[in-house]
């Protein structure tokens, strides 16, 4: 009948919108997987190590360099965090800020994140050997092995957790830098260092408006009892005073000028007003507020570093 194919056609239409719902929710999750806001951070930290690190002026910079050292290090990094919440599934499932993540959803299958995972860190690995060098290869695979084998099971054992997880956190700079030069030298350290020092404050406001839920997954992020409070303060302010006088050093060794010095006294006592506040006065507000600053401020800070290498 003269009928019979638009009513097929009627027919299979609504399936092929499911079909491309359940696609788009596929990839979305395998997108949410990688964490991509994460990955921003550590990619403008990557390219501020490879700015710094590279001896070549602006006129013959090797920008096709760094485009494959961003490309291998947010590989390495998508992976690994792939890897994480393959591991803290069961504890993810019992937190409310986690529960719509795709594993806990079920949007993805546990098997297709674990060679997910592995296989954008090997990838990202191997991409970093053959197109930049061995160096910068290697740090990234130990950032994903101290990530994975010792911050992630540490958050159940201890709250100075964030100490461990802060070093493999601060290696981005150090990825970039030796990816520029093929060696790492005493300004590489000093990005780590900030990178360093800023994840303490940064943490500390995400482990305070979360307390609840962590400690409900039975996360250690956070004393339990009234020190709780007092070592989110230390753990905010310490770091943030250390944090200031780091962010000068680099214009104190000769590595940037005037702008960026004066921009990073400006940056720095703004984020420590934010800390201080957020110290003395813990609310959901501040710690809102503390943590938006933080956001702002190490794409802002190196933007200057880069903008005024002498």
């Amino acid at each position: 009948m003269a009928t019979e194919p638009i009513l097929a056609a009627l027919d299979i239409a609504p399936v092929r919108r499911r079909h491309g719902l359940v696609r788009s929710g596929v990839l979305s999750g395998y997108w949410s997987l990688a964490k991509p806001e994460v990955n921003f951070l550590i990619a403008v930290t990557a390219a501020a190590g490879f700015w710094m690190g590279a001896p070549a002026s602006f006129a013959h910079f090797p920008w096709t360099s760094l485009l494959h050292t961003l490309i291998g290090t947010v590989l390495v990094a998508s992976g690994a965090a792939t890897l994480n919440q393959l591991i803290e599934l069961r504890f993810d499932a019992q937190m409310r800020r986690t529960a719509r993540r795709p594993l806990v959803s079920r949007r993805i299958g546990r098997a297709h994140a674990l060679w997910f995972g592995i296989s954008l860190s090997v990838v990202g690995a191997i991409y970093l050997a053959v197109t930049t060098n061995a160096l910068a290869s290697l740090l990234s695979i130990l950032t994903l092995l101290s990530y994975l084998l010792l911050y992630t099971p540490m958050k159940r054992t201890t709250p100075f957790c964030t100490l461990i997880g802060a070093l493999p956190g601060a290696t981005p700079p150090l990825i970039g830098w030796a990816a520029a030069c093929g060696r790492l030298e005493g300004n590489a350290w000093v990005l780590f260092a900030i990178v360093f020092l800023w994840q303490f404050p940064h943490f500390m406001a995400i482990a305070w408006m979360y307390r609840e839920d962590y400690a409900r997954a039975g996360y250690v992020v956070l004393p339990a009892g009234r020190s709780k409070d007092t070592f989110v303060a230390w753990q905010t302010l310490l770091p943030s005073l250390a944090l200031l006088a780091m962010d000068l050093v680099p214009a104190i060794r000769g590595e940037s000028g005037i702008v960026y010095f004066a921009g990073a006294l400006v940056l720095g006592g703004v984020f420590l007003c934010y800390s201080a506040r957020f110290a003395f006065q813990m609310s959901t507000v501040s710690a809102r507020r503390m943590l938006f600053a933080s956001i702002l401020y190490l794409p802002v800070l190196f933007a200057f570093l880069a903008l005024d290498k002498t």
